[in-house]
């Protein structure tokens, strides 16, 4: 079992920026996507952004291109998003999610494909 573990959320003014830590218990081995997933109230899931466990390959909704850069630092096994140029439309709960053998974009775009692990959430608000 792998805990992740979500923290970096707050409250921010629209054009400012916030860095979303996700950390997990353990390593894991073999080839898998990581990401950060948000959702709002009335709204469906939407995937930010994701990342491959082995070949760095990144996926990123239109919605954040440019604005959102993942990462990751696998000697602390954890993934971040900064995430800058922010607006009030990105306000949501944030929450990273692990899935074994899939692909960065599958996995945040098939929202059919269930995580194997997820986060309790962190929010973001972005307001005046």
């Amino acid at each position: 079992q792998v805990q992740l573990v979500e923290s970096g959320g707050g409250l921010v003014q629209p054009g400012g920026s916030l860095r979303l830590s996700c950390a997990a218990s353990r390593a894991t081995l073999g080839y898998y996507a990581i990401g950060w997933f948000r959702q709002a109230p009335g709204k469906e899931r939407e995937g930010v952004s994701c990342i491959s466990s082995t070949d760095g390959r990144t996926y990123y909704a239109d919605s954040v291109k440019g604005r959102f850069t993942i990462s990751r630092d696998n000697a602390k096994n954890t993934v971040y998003l900064q995430m800058n140029s922010l607006k009030p439309e990105d306000t949501a709960v944030y929450y990273c999610a692990q899935r074994r053998i899939t692909t960065p974009q599958g996995f945040c775009v098939i929202t059919s494909y269930e995580p194997d692990y997820r986060g309790q959430g962190t929010q973001v608000t972005v307001s005046s």
